[in-house]
Order: C-alpha cells, then structure tokens, then sequence
C-alpha cells in the first residue's frame, strides 16, 4: 500500500488546480478516496441530515450485505447442484455466475458516476459503493449481463443524476433498476427459470415460494428452509438469518434506522394478519401464515437494506414510523392482491419513497402547529 500512495503522490499534482489534468481532478480524487482515507473530515450536516462521513457509512452498509452476498453465491451451487457436493463446489459454482454481474455493476455504474463527476467538476461521490452491489444482489442469477448492463445505466442517470447525483435522489436506485428490468425484461424477470443458472442437473426446479403461492397452491417447504435460505431466489434476499446478521451490524454501526425495521415488520404483521382473517377459496396467499409472509420473498432484505436508504427515507422520528408501516402494510397487499406481482416489497418502497418528503412535511408541520398552541396557552 505504501508504495500505491507513492505513486499517487508522485502524479497528483497533474491533476490539482492548474494541472497538466485538472479536469480529471475528480475521477483522480474518487479513485484515491476509494483507496485511502479522505484528506478531510466533514464539519456540519446538510439540512437535518447528520455530518458523517460518507465514504465510512457506505463501507459499514457493504460489509452488512456480505453475510447474505456470500451465503446467497453458496446457496445458488446448492439449488443447482443439489445434494452430495461439498461447500467450496456450491461457492465457485455460484460464484462464477454472480461475480461478473457484480463487475458489470460496478463497471457501468462507476463509469457513468465519473464521468458526470468530470463533467460536473466536482468530486465523485462513494454512494454507488452500495448501489453497486444492491443491484446484482436483487436481481434473478440467469439475467443476462446486456441487459444488467442496461438497467444500471437507466438507475444511474435517470434515478439518480437526472436529480444531482448521491444524497439528491428521491428514489432508491437499485430498486429502480429492478422495477426497470421487471417492466422492460419482465419474462427475464419471472418464472421457474430465472431463479437457477444454467441447471447442471435434470428436473432441478427454481420455483420460488411466492410462485408457488402465486399458482394457488401451498408450498411444502419447511420452516428451516425459509429461514436460512435454502430456497431459489435472488442471491441476496434468500436467508433471513444472514439478513438479520446485516441488520445487527447497521444497528450497532447506528446506520440503519430500528425504527423503520420495526414500523415495516408491524405494518407487514397487521396486514398478514387481515388476509388470514378474510381467507380465500381462489387466493393462497391470503391463507398462508402471516408471520411466513415476512421471512419469504424480499421483505426482509427490503426492510433492512432498501427501505433504511437514509436518502430516500423519511427523516423525523415520527415520520420513520409512519413511512415503515405503511411500506410493511403495501408490500404484503400489493404481494396477496396483484398475481402479476407476487413479490410487493419493491413496489411498496418505492411508493414511499415519493410519499417520504411529504410525511415528513406534515409532521413538522404538526410539531410547529403543537408549539404554537402550546406557547399561547402560556402567554394566556
């Protein structure tokens, strides 16, 4: 490392003010920055938002998605395999099919991060560190690169620079790279075929639960399975139990809000709740179990990693509650009620993160209207 900061010392100077290179200066300091610690600190926050540094946040949120990223590669050998193979056989397997879809990611998506920062003049921002990996991590293992490819350029300019770059967006750029290519590539997209990757053994089924439910018929997958993950899904959304891992290190970490983990479990909970209660003759997913709702599917990756965006997500303390129960409350109705889409959770986020600024909005203005009243209480 010692002799990487040498050489970059060596030719930074074509690239500061007056340099040989100066309007490379920001794809030069993005690339420095992501190898060393900044040369500076942050001061003060930006609005209500806390002054932390971003590089440091976005490093905590990527090493909180390891447990599921790794478990997930594991996961997509065994699905394809099967029984009788040996752990670093499912590993490699599920790795040479997903490690290329995370260097498109980040390849066409940093691409484009420097290039608006060199048109721009200003620094590149860290935010797609996580972005970059969400993305692949969301996605079916058999989608093709091309079209991986494509999604991402859509989520980079349009759901994010299209609004100024990091911390400007109002909608949370992985997602909209899955609603892209749910809408754009949608038989890539759905179906038994697009959970397994090129299946190396006859009769190998990538049938997911919420398919199952969707085709109104009960899974007879066990509870175990469920929770850790031996089921055919996206790489990153299968095991609850590695999920849970990345939400204890955002917590401790204090990056993830509890409060909207909370407030979407509830709202999730409440929901399931009310769809066992009016059952179904012609609709399994209104009589399977409310509590299996919220370990199937992408409700718990959603609900740690994707609606805690803290750009995206309401701010205030009472708006966190309300924007997770209704994401909690949206995503299991949208799930049970639409059979095009069995899977709510993506939908319901992005749904709130338009309606984020606008609770936050009314609960200030409450907390204002309360301290009016409560002032001429005491001037009377």
């Amino acid at each position: 490392m010692k002799f990487l900061r040498n050489n970059l010392d060596k030719i930074k100077p074509l690239f500061v003010k007056g340099g040989k290179y100066e309007k490379y200066a920001p794809a030069f300091s993005g690339i420095e920055t992501f190898l060393f610690v900044p040369n500076h600190t942050t001061k003060k926050g930006a609005h209500i938002r806390d002054g932390v540094d971003l590089k440091r946040v976005m490093m905590v949120v990527v090493i909180a998605l390891l447990p599921a990223m790794i478990f997930g590669m594991w996961n997509v050998g065994y699905q394809n395999m099967g029984d009788g193979h040996g752990f670093w056989d499912y590993f490699l397997f599920g790795a040479v099919r997903f490690v290329p879809m995370i260097l498109v990611s980040y390849i066409v998506g940093l691409g484009i991060e420097f290039a608006y920062a060199i048109m721009r003049g200003h620094e590149v921002n860290e935010g797609y560190l996580v972005t970059g990996l969400l993305i692949p991590l969301i996605m079916p293992i058999d989608f093709p690169l091309w079209m991986l490819a494509i999604s991402v350029v859509f989520a980079v300019i349009i759901g994010k620079e299209a609004f100024g770059g990091t911390g400007m967006n109002i909608l949370n750029p992985a997602l909209i790279a899955r609603a892209f290519a749910l809408f754009a590539y949608a038989p890539f997209m759905s179906g038994n075929t697009v959970w397994v990757a090129d299946s190396v053994a006859d009769g190998v089924s990538g049938e997911t639960i919420l398919g199952t439910l969707a085709a109104n018929q009960q899974p007879t997958t066990s509870v175990y399975d469920m929770f850790m993950g031996f089921i055919p899904g996206s790489v990153g959304e299968t095991s609850v139990l590695m999920i849970l891992i990345g939400a204890a290190i955002l917590l401790f970490a204090g990056i993830g809000s509890w409060r909207i983990m909370l407030a979407t479990l509830i709202g999730g909970s409440v929901m399931g709740l009310i769809f066992n209660a009016i059952g179904s003759s012609t609709n399994e997913l209104f009589n399977f179990p409310w509590w299996k709702h919220l370990i199937v599917g992408g409700f718990a990756f959603g609900l740690v990693f994707m609606a805690t965006d803290p750009v995206t997500a309401a701010q205030t303390t009472t708006g966190k509650w309300i924007y997770g129960f209704l994401i909690g409350i949206f995503a299991i109705l949208i799930r049970v009620v639409n059979p095009t889409l069995p899977e709510g959770m993506m939908m319901a986020i992005l749904l709130m993160n338009v309606f984020a600024p606008t609770i936050d909005h009314y609960v200030i203005q409450s907390n204002v209207k309360r301290r009016k009243n409560r002032l001429l209480k005491v001037k009377a």
